[in-house]
């Protein structure tokens, strides 16, 4: 038979133990932003850079210009605002492609889906590793200075566009998506040091504000308009191709 447990001492307090319960909004507390999805483009003028890549394959050399778009994004990590900037648009500007290359179009088309998708540095490393049959393709250089080989165009782009982003700060060298509290210092160091975004390479806008940060002026074609960039230190219509520089 079962004895009770006798109590032979004076009780002299007592206190009620209270289970320990997760947070309702425990989910809500913490929104990454690097995970967040951006299911549109916002309708709002997004800083942007684009670069001249050089290429050079078994049919010669060529150059090609790539835009990525930036856009800032809000989260909240341990109960702390955060505010970083991811890419969010790739793209090749018209004019550039023949016929034979609107698969590069395409590929930018998606990678931008990826990039909404906040898998980037993923969708990037999957592209280097694309393959064709026509040879090596030569761009950029190795630590060491010599030539870099790549088994595509393909991959050769996506090793440019993981440089740019690096260079930016988004990705590290080795083409991983650095950590949040180290975007969420670099957007906030970039914020401080924006230098006015006007300069005297075109007309004013007609409401007297500034040109999109990144933007230098207006093409002068009355059949284009478009935005004009600095590339290589000169200012570059990235529709047209209209280059003040001759």
């Amino acid at each position: 038979m079962h004895t009770a447990n006798i109590i032979s001492q004076p009780i002299l307090s007592a206190h009620v133990v209270k289970a320990t319960s997760i947070p309702a909004n425990a989910a809500a507390i913490n929104e990454n932003p690097l995970d967040k999805r951006i299911e549109r483009r916002p309708d709002i003028t997004l800083p942007s850079e684009t670069n001249k890549i050089g290429l050079s394959t078994q049919s010669g050399k060529h150059h090609v210009y790539l835009t990525i778009s930036y856009i800032p994004v809000e989260g909240v990590m341990n109960g702390e605002h955060v505010c970083i900037e991811r890419p969010l648009e790739f793209f090749i500007p018209a004019g550039q492609t023949s016929g034979e290359h609107q698969w590069i179009a395409a590929t930018m088309r998606s990678l931008s889906l990826a990039a909404r998708g906040g898998f980037v540095a993923k969708a990037l490393a999957d592209l280097r590793k694309v393959t064709w049959t026509q040879g090596p393709v030569r761009c950029g250089t190795t630590s060491s200075g010599k030539p870099r080989f790549h088994d595509s165009e393909v991959a050769a782009i996506a090793w440019s566009i993981q440089q740019m982003l690096h260079h930016r700060g988004f990705l590290s060298a080795t083409g991983q998506t650095r950590a949040l509290p180290e975007l969420r210092d670099r957007h906030s160091a970039r914020l401080a040091s924006l230098p006015p975004a006007h300069t005297d390479a075109g007309p004013r806008p007609e409401n007297g504000g500034q040109f999109p940060l990144g933007v230098v002026g207006e093409c002068p074609d009355p059949d284009c308009r478009g935005d004009m960039l600095l590339i290589d230190n000169c200012p570059t219509c990235i529709n047209c191709g209209y280059s003040k520089c001759g």
